[in-house]
């Protein structure tokens, strides 16, 4: 494990949809709570709540729940270019990075998380626990955009799961 980078990581899927149509799905409201969040409310450069089905642009701050879980998400858009790259703060002072590739009739979706601290804590929680936890989600993606089930548990009865 001397090699292993605690500081970053990098995933990817190929889903077959539009590449407008995934974008959406990193930056509207309403888009990602259908494979990612429960509740995402973003907040423009002037603390104004930002609609639903409006895009997000740089400079606006959110505040993201999931089912299941009591925990919130606070963060920052660093970068968003309308098209096929987004950039947002996650997990405190990390960066994630979207980047959305056209490849034959897929797009492919390459998310890379870093800027992750080194410390016991965060290796297990943000390196090991968010790998884990966008694995899931990226193939919700998929599952949502290519074929409309999504694979979360909604269900607080039974927490944690898998599709949590």
């Amino acid at each position: 494990m001397k090699d292993f980078d605690w500081t970053s990581f990098t995933i990817r899927i190929l889903v077959e949809a539009k590449m407008p149509t995934l974008y959406d799905a990193w930056t509207r409201p309403s888009e990602i709570e259908r494979w990612f969040l429960k509740e995402a409310i973003f907040h423009d450069t002037n603390s104004k709540k930002v609609e639903r089905d409006s895009q997000i642009q740089p400079g606006f701050t959110y505040d993201w729940l999931w089912h299941i879980y009591e925990e919130k998400e606070h963060g920052h858009i660093n970068q968003a270019n309308g098209k096929d790259f987004i950039q947002f703060t996650f997990a405190g002072a990390c960066l994630v990075e979207i980047t959305l590739t056209q490849q034959e009739e897929y797009v492919l979706v390459e998310l890379t998380q870093k800027d992750i601290p080194t410390d016991d804590y965060n290796k297990q929680y943000t390196r090991l626990g968010c790998h884990n936890g966008w694995s899931f989600y990226l193939i919700n993606l998929k599952s949502v955009y290519e074929g409309g089930l999504d694979l979360r548990n909604k269900d607080t009865r039974f927490k944690p799961m898998l599709n949590n």
